[in-house]
């Protein structure tokens, strides 16, 4: 089994006797039913799961539910036999998103305390706008990723010391020597090409076979562009443009959305497409990367909420799309292929993982800086830059960015395939796969 971080906020809250419900949010195929499943039913004597997008799509026994007494009816119908107590009985409503209703109903039945109950659903921001009544104060959102690196590295038998160490010698800004940087790197390569959905790494792992890792990951990313527009059925074919064309835009030197691109029509704008970009980023799907011009702390009040950067939720996806079956495009170092955008992408996903809310410093004058993340000790900007080349030490983007007495900047950063650790003006060189630590 796959280990995933989120399994001890899990334990700690089934064992704990919190007055919220813990729901799981996260795009689907993330593994968020499988990880609450093993935990539930180790924890818990009689384990109840309702799957609600299959009932929705069958007999509909949830739908109309209103009360707490036809919750408790309709699921004794399911499961009579195994409603106990609070204490032995943990009830997990699946894909609640498919009744926003019953996200209401959380709060009640938390009110009632009669049984433990757990929730998980992808799209629950457009769910939540969809209740009458947000559930404000009664509920306690988690969100799942696929696998991080350092995750992945433990499904690869990576042990504890091994990570315990990585991670010293990051807070120290200390190179790791060749032998285990060798490596670590190669396991950064595989994860290019598998990414973090579990099925995908499982499959990787049992088989080492490209053609069914590409061939698994081509479904997923159909299923994704499917599964998203159908919550919009007015504009389902938008959608799924939009986010078929996210790689071409990371593939182009300014990686960001270019609105006439998506249609071809001249004239359209970036709010034509608002809506669109909502339902893919709430899907979890896609990532956004939103821009700043003036980066001042919190960036928030200073984005550009007009020019945006996708990215693909998982490099895997990414990687098949652009190489298909062709790893050594991946794992070797080909002169003729620049992995600008894979290397990109894998940190824009790692930084999420770990609850960065991303920006990008666009600036028609000093040019682009490719990620900006924010250090809530020193209250300022953290600067980003990617480099998946030899060059890795020219960026004059970000030089003009750290020399700008304005900006305030404590430390910046350049992510590469460089071993050796090393800071020069300002600047602080790592070796890209600590990025799980940032």
């Amino acid at each position: 089994m796959l280990y995933r971080k989120i399994q001890s906020t899990l334990e700690k809250y089934l064992n704990s006797d919190s007055n919220k419900v813990l729901v799981l949010d996260g795009a689907r195929q993330v593994g968020k039913t499988f990880i609450i499943r093993h935990v539930g039913q180790k924890l818990f004597k009689n384990y109840i799961e309702i799957n609600l997008k299959e009932d929705a799509e069958g007999n509909q026994a949830f739908s109309q539910v209103r009360t707490v007494k036809d919750f408790y009816l309709q699921l004794s119908v399911l499961a009579g036999e195994k409603m106990g107590n609070k204490k032995d009985t943990l009830v997990f409503l699946d894909e609640i998103q498919s009744y926003p209703h019953l996200l209401t109903m959380l709060k009640f039945l938390k009110a009632d305390d009669r049984f433990t109950y757990i929730a998980s659903g992808s799209l629950l921001g457009v769910a939540l706008a969809q209740s009458t009544s947000i559930p404000i104060g009664s509920i306690e959102t988690h969100h799942l990723y696929p696998l991080d690196f350092e995750e992945f590295l433990m499904a690869n038998g990576v042990g504890q010391e091994v990570l315990d160490h990585l991670r010293e010698c990051f807070d120290n800004r200390q190179s790791l020597d060749s032998a285990l940087h060798n490596i670590i790197f190669k396991h950064f390569k595989r994860y290019l090409l598998c990414g973090g959905l579990p099925d995908a790494v499982n499959t990787f792992l049992s088989t080492d076979n490209i053609v069914e890792l590409r061939q698994l990951q081509g479904e997923i990313h159909n299923y994704y562009g499917a599964d998203a527009s159908q919550y919009d059925k007015e504009n389902k074919l938008k959608i799924r443009r939009v986010y078929d064309i996210i790689p071409s835009n990371l593939e182009n030197k300014r990686k960001r959305v270019f609105v006439n691109r998506i249609e071809e029509i001249k004239g359209k704008r970036f709010n034509d497409y608002a809506e669109e970009f909502d339902y893919l980023v709430a899907s979890g799907i896609a990532l956004e990367v939103k821009a700043i011009s003036q980066p001042k702390f919190p960036m928030l009040e200073s984005c550009k909420k007009n020019l945006l950067k996708l990215y693909l939720n998982d490099v895997g996806l990414l990687s098949g799309l652009l190489y298909g079956r062709n790893a050594r495009a991946v794992l070797d170092d080909e002169k003729s292929i620049n992995l600008g955008s894979v290397y990109e992408s894998v940190v824009a996903q790692e930084l999420y993982a770990h609850h960065h809310q991303l920006y990008y410093y666009d600036n028609k004058k000093n040019g682009e800086v490719d990620f900006l993340i924010e250090n809530y000790d020193l209250l300022t900007v953290v600067p980003i830059e990617v480099k998946s080349g030899k060059d890795y030490k020219i960026h004059s983007a970000l030089d003009t960015f750290v020399k700008t007495k304005d900006h305030n900047i404590k430390e910046a950063i350049v992510l590469s395939n460089e071993r050796e650790v090393s800071i020069q003006q300002g600047i602080t060189y790592l070796p890209i796969y600590y990025v799980m630590y940032l």
